[in-house]
């Protein structure tokens, strides 16, 4: 069983920044990509950014160039550095691990409950 903790939230005024992390148990977790997503009130879940197992990220459009993600797989940690936080960016981070299953690429998702980033103008 896969546990994922996110922490780091909080609140911020716009153009400030804030590091948010997530903890996974378990021996899953460097082999397998990390998902840090966003859900603002009254809108859809959304990607913001990944990292796979081998160190390749990809962005959402909104956050590249402000946002890096990275791993630590000796600690089993994700991390999000948030630069330059915009209102819009107010949501609730989610860390998501897809752990592979089988060879035909069937995967299990886990998630973490998520840590509130407020961002004041």
């Amino acid at each position: 069983q896969v546990q994922l903790v996110e922490s780091g939230g909080g609140l911020v005024q716009a153009g400030e920044s804030l590091r948010l992390s997530c903890v996974a148990s378990g021996r899953v977790f460097s082999r397998n990509a990390v998902g840090w997503y966003r859900q603002a009130p009254g809108k859809q879940r959304e990607l913001v950014a990944r990292i796979d197992g081998s160190g390749s990220t990809n962005y959402e459009a909104s956050v590249k160039g402000r946002f890096t993600v990275s791993r630590d797989n000796a600690k089993n940690t994700a991390y999000l550095q948030m630069n330059n936080l915009k209102p819009e960016d107010t949501a609730v981070y989610y860390c998501n691990l897809k752990v592979v299953i089988s060879v035909e690429g069937a995967a299990m998702d886990y998630w973490g409950k998520g840590t509130l980033v407020t961002v004041s103008s």
